[in-house]
């Protein structure tokens, strides 16, 4: 299309073009005086020549293209941001109704915290130019120079490692916002009918502003992990395990909900509420996914890549719900429907990494084994009395690991245009395994100290789990004064 306009305005600047070919020859340069002996007049200036109407069109097309990628870019941010409300309800249907308030009340303040963090502060921790640890440039207020989107200019801001994208600076910050904002809301469903409400939100600020940032800048701000040959391209480690990881640490601090394993270590099922309302989150939650993992191209290109990666991800999606369905109902000798919620979750959250770096093939199997991993990681989980009511750690931190090492194991190199060099199964053998490898355990070692820190020290400051009392009541109750469902009284107290 873009070629095509170029003839049609070649063809309609014919004239134009042979009129400045005439109109464009200067006049005389010099002017000298009768007298042989008299200096030489300094040379007329000539005025800039103007661009060529070829010129204009080429910018015309520039300019267009740096249009449509920052259309697209925000239009799967929207997408993502879409994705809080799938949280939400995701979260709500797997609780008790007694602390549906409390629930959405943290799924939608968590966003407003993220957006203050990863603007004051997160977004230079993560991009700005610093070291090969942290950003320490435009460090304030995403304050930085950023020249992007003057393409073929040589750059001349601080944010050299998210460059390679012409969008405008603001179209990248809002892009990676919604993703920071993800990493905050899955801690919420794992600390959920326990955690104080202002805990949560002094706690989001540090893992939005802070610990987030330094981690993805060792994997997407040109830190070195990303030196060291790791890939991971919409961010199973850099969104997912380090929710994941920040999410085991508030969990261990806090404990097992109030009756959920017996005297003997045996478990009491709590159910979910609603799962109506679960199961339209993780409708919500698929959807938005096609922003997650297809955005990150952060362009479109020729469109062949946004195409591929729309597909591993779905790919991954059915074969994880697939297996997750025929796992729970082997186990459990019942398909469960959690299990089948989270297995598409799980699905979604290992393909996030290798989305782009693997056959369609490939994406199948890493669903089926998400699949496969989700069901018996809650189990594992609820056998260590890890209380996780929404098996958050499950999904986000166990499929987040495992979709990292997948890149290591099925990448083709350049299948999409990025040279990841390929995966052990792809004949490339174990030196991008090594680098997933070292990459999982580096996020997550400094990920779960760090939260570990922060959370005791929120403890020490503020407490961290509300009384029995409050618990067994409800926290809608306690820390809101209000009700969810005020004319089903019954549902409030079981």
């Amino acid at each position: 299309m873009f070629f095509i306009l170029i003839g049609l305005l070649l063809i309609a600047s014919m004239p134009v073009l042979a009129e400045e070919a005439v109109q464009g020859q200067p006049a005389a340069t010099a002017v000298t005086t009768a007298a042989p002996v008299a200096p030489a007049v300094a040379a007329v200036p000539t005025a800039a020549p103007e661009k060529s109407v070829v010129q204009q069109a080429l910018d015309t097309v520039k300019n267009l293209q740096v249009g449509i990628d920052t259309t697209w870019v925000l239009i799967t941010a929207f997408l993502v941001f879409f994705m809080n409300l799938g949280f939400a309800m995701v979260e709500s249907g797997l609780c008790r109704a007694k602390n549906t308030v409390n629930i959405l009340a943290k799924n939608f303040i968590v966003f407003a915290i993220a957006s203050a963090a990863f603007w004051v502060i997160g977004w230079g921790l993560m991009f700005g130019n610093g070291n090969p640890f942290v950003g320490l440039e435009g460090l304030l207020f995403a304050s930085g120079a950023d020249n992007s989107p003057a393409i073929g200019d040589a750059y001349k801001g601080v944010y050299a490692a998210i460059n390679w994208t012409g969008v405008p600076m603001w179209a990248k910050f809002f892009f990676q916002l919604v993703f920071a904002g993800t990493a905050a809301t899955i801690v919420s469903g794992a600390v959920a009918e326990r955690i104080k409400f202002v805990s949560f939100i002094v706690f989001s600020f540090f893992l939005v502003g802070i610990l987030y940032p330094i981690t993805g800048h060792w994997i997407w701000g040109g830190g070195f992990l990303v030196s060291l040959g790791m890939f991971d391209f919409a961010g199973s480690t850099v969104v997912h395990s380090v929710g994941g990881w920040a999410a085991l640490a508030g969990v261990l601090m806090l404990g097992a909900r109030y009756g959920k394993y017996r005297a003997d270590g045996s478990v009491r099922p709590i159910f979910g509420h609603n799962m109506s309302t679960a199961t339209l989150g993780a409708f919500v939650l698929w959807f938005g996914w096609f922003g997650f993992n297809p955005g990150s191209t952060m362009g479109v290109g020729d469109g062949s890549a946004i195409a591929h990666i729309a597909v591993t991800t779905n790919t991954a999606a059915a074969m994880a719900i697939l297996s997750s369905t025929v796992v729970s109902w082997l186990i459990q000798k019942k398909p469960d429907l959690s299990m089948i919620l989270n297995g598409a979750l799980a699905g979604l959250v290992a393909i996030t990494a290798p989305c782009a770096f693997v056959s369609v093939g490939s994406s199948a199997i890493i669903g089926l084994i998400a699949g496969v991993l989700v069901v018996l990681a809650v189990m594992m989980f609820d056998r260590l009395k890890i209380d996780d009511p929404v098996g958050a750690l499950s999904v986000h931190l166990v499929n987040g690991i495992w979709g990292t090492l997948a890149v290591g194991l099925f990448a083709v190199d350049k299948i999409t245009g990025t040279a990841t060099g390929n995966g052990l199964f792809s004949g490339g053998g174990f030196k991008l395994l090594g680098a997933q490898a070292t990459g999982v355990v580096a996020v997550g070692a400094f990920t779960l100290i760090a939260s570990l820190v922060i959370w005791y020290i929120i403890k020490l400051a503020l407490g961290m789990r509300v009384s029995r009392e409050e618990e067994i009541a409800g926290l809608d109750l306690g820390e809101h004064g209000s009700k969810a469902y005020p004319d089903f009284q019954g549902f409030l107290t079981k």
